[in-house]
């Protein structure tokens, strides 16, 4: 019998355990990343840079026209001599031809190539400006996730005080009985176990009302039974490297002016190809030939736009100043952030020293507290004076919780904001 009680109780244990919802804020994180909609984009970026840059390497294909053309001219050309028993015709008015024309690139002075580094830069610079916009999700996940662990805190409180109140009303009323205690202390205490009550159903209700954030959040259904696991502390004593997305994009940036400017410098080189022109008209390459027929025209063609030269010196100036742009935006991104990191470390050691005199205050008021409930218990003092201690051992319980918690959220807040 005794076997079979203990094996009871661990398959009421293990139900009871399994009949709950634990989550933890890693999970919070990543079903609220999987959930944004936000997140669809980053792939979305990455398919339109791998079109791009095959659209820009298709470049080195084959490029073939068609064209078609018909005309009527007011004159043509004819021979100025006439020679005995020849007669050469002179060529119609009405002209046509229906041609192709391919053309294959040999060499493009690199063009292509900073075209392609270009729109693979750029794709890194939108693809690190949504992990910019991602890191809110998480600094508002964070905001419900220890906002609820706060409201988890002060309801174990409330059932602490539940459990001091309902202990001292029952031998309040014991007290009574014997003509020690009189009626008023009784209701003052029942008044007071009222009043907890009333406060633990606004905090259910805030609760829920943050339950119901994080659940559109992570798209989980989530309810009273869910609980909540507590991260671990982290170890912060001194600022680490910033390590977030928007030095990455400045970084890109960068790279994408030198492809830019590898770009300009690819205008003013000179590029050579191959080309073929075949068709059907009349005339053909043959001048004097007034009939329809075929022809071709291949050969090798080499150009040198030199009018790039013109622009190339500003091209390049404005290459310079745009990274003076970006060189900027990061000093002021680095200054806000290094402040931001400041605060936080201030307010990380000021929450651990309010946290070891919270401990002591507990100490205190746990021991005050007892001694006057010991004297409510014999009629010294009364309900008011036992409740009004009681609330002050309260609120230093309060405190703790609330500023442990208060710990852990800038602990996971400067977390964040240095990008880890």
């Amino acid at each position: 019998m005794k076997k079979l009680f203990v094996l009871t109780l661990i398959l009421l244990s293990f139900d009871y355990g399994y009949s709950q919802t634990r989550i933890t804020l890693d999970e919070c994180y990543s079903k609220a990343y999987a959930n944004y909609p936000l997140i669809k984009q980053k792939e979305y970026v990455m398919q339109s840079k791998d079109y791009n840059v095959s659209n820009v390497w298709k470049g080195y294909l084959p490029q073939i026209t068609i064209n078609g053309q018909a005309t009527y001219q007011s004159d043509v050309t004819s021979l100025p001599i006439s020679l005995p028993g020849i007669k050469i015709e002179s060529l119609t008015k009405d002209q046509y031809k229906a041609y192709a024309d391919v053309s294959q690139v040999i060499y493009d002075g690199g063009m292509m190539s900073s075209q392609a580094d270009i729109q693979k830069s750029l794709a890194k610079v939108d693809d690190q400006k949504l992990e910019t916009e991602l890191l809110k999700v998480k600094e508002s996940v964070n905001q419900i996730y220890f906002g609820i662990l706060s409201l988890d805190q002060q309801l174990k409180q409330i059932e602490l005080i539940k459990n001091d109140l309902n202990e001292s009303l029952s031998k309040l009323n014991a007290s009574f009985e014997n003509g020690i205690a009189t009626k008023t202390n009784v209701d003052i205490l029942k008044a007071e176990v009222l009043n907890t009550e009333q406060r633990f159903i606004e905090l259910m209700s805030s609760r829920k009302a943050y339950l119901n954030m994080l659940s559109l959040f992570i798209n989980s259904r989530l309810d009273d039974s869910t609980t909540f696991a507590i991260p671990p502390a982290e170890n912060i004593t001194s600022q680490s490297e910033i390590n977030r997305p928007e030095l990455k994009m400045f970084s890109y940036q960068r790279d994408m002016l030198e492809n830019q400017r590898g770009l300009t410098i690819a205008k003013i080189l000179p590029k050579a190809s191959l080309f073929f022109q075949g068709g059907y008209g009349k005339p053909t390459l043959d001048m004097l030939k007034n009939d329809f027929d075929w022809y071709y025209i291949a050969g090798a063609r080499l150009t040198w736009s030199l009018s790039n030269l013109y622009t190339q010196s500003n091209e390049n100036e404005l290459n310079e100043l745009n990274k003076y742009i970006i060189d900027s935006q990061k000093e002021t991104f680095l200054l806000n952030t290094n402040i931001a990191v400041e605060q936080q470390l201030i307010e990380i050691n000021k929450l651990k020293e309010l946290i070891n005199v919270d401990k002591e205050i507990i100490d205190l008021r746990t021991s005050i507290k007892e001694a006057v409930r010991s004297q409510l218990e014999n009629g010294v003092v009364t309900s008011s004076d036992y409740i009004r201690e009681l609330n002050s051992e309260d609120r230093a319980r309060q405190n703790l919780a609330i500023h442990t918690i208060q710990l852990l959220m800038v602990q996971y807040k400067y977390k964040l904001t240095i990008g880890y």
